[in-house]
């Protein structure tokens, strides 16, 4: 009997062990869904909109070569090749303040399901800009269609106008006219970019949760 029970007490702690660790799994997975939001991304606080800094316009456009901008944002990463042929100048503009950091912690302020993600505005207002405007007319034939990327303007403003807000469009063809200088496309992360689109409020285009671009880094291939 006394040998049994001996028997008996190792198992028992084996049994207790294995219910402990159970329960540290459990609570490690509540835990990992209470950080994240409904829309699937990593829980964040939106950052507090700040007065963009006026930046220096880059005097010359990129050298040439395959020019990208990696996007690191709390609901993904995903990445834009740059077109250098339909828009050098926005090209050179956005990669001289991705260096400079200027759109890191920002938001995408204006989420359109089924049509656009806007972001690049340091106010989060959507009339922010870096002080200077570059100008690159697209191509009479543009189309802005899904995973494209193009500058922001107003519609006061000619054709091609950029600061240094953009938009990515996740619509199949929005059939905007050819008003909006054509940056270039999104090579990788189509999938985050199609989540960030579901976060908007159609009848108001704002965000339903903030979504945080963390940094931009740019590479040169």
């Amino acid at each position: 009997m006394i040998g049994g029970l001996r028997r008996l007490v190792p198992l028992l702690l084996v049994l207790l062990a294995v219910a402990g660790c159970g329960s540290e799994k459990k609570t490690q997975t509540q835990a990992a869904a209470a950080a994240t939001t409904p829309g699937g991304c990593k829980q964040v606080a939106a950052p507090a909109a700040r007065k963009p800094p006026h930046e220096k316009k880059p005097g010359q456009p990129l050298p040439a070569g395959n020019w990208s901008l990696s996007f690191d944002t709390n609901c993904g990463p995903f990445t834009i090749g740059l077109d250098l042929e339909t828009a050098p100048n926005a090209a050179a503009s956005m990669v001289a303040l991705a260096r400079a950091g200027y759109f890191d912690n920002t938001v995408f302020h204006r989420i359109v399901p089924g049509f656009v993600i806007q972001g690049g505005d340091p106010s989060a207002s959507g009339s922010g800009g870096p002080g200077y405007k570059t100008v690159d007319p697209p191509p009479s034939g543009a189309r802005y269609v899904h995973g494209v990327v193009a500058m922001a303007k107003t519609g006061s403003e000619r054709p091609g106008t950029a600061g240094s807000q953009f938009f990515v469009v996740t619509g199949a063809d929005v059939g905007l006219p050819p008003d909006y200088a054509v940056l270039g496309k999104v090579t990788k992360g189509l999938d985050v970019v199609d989540r960030i689109g579901r976060l908007g409020d159609e009848s108001t285009e704002q965000p339903t949760e903030p979504v945080v671009i963390t940094s931009v880094k740019v590479s040169r291939g």
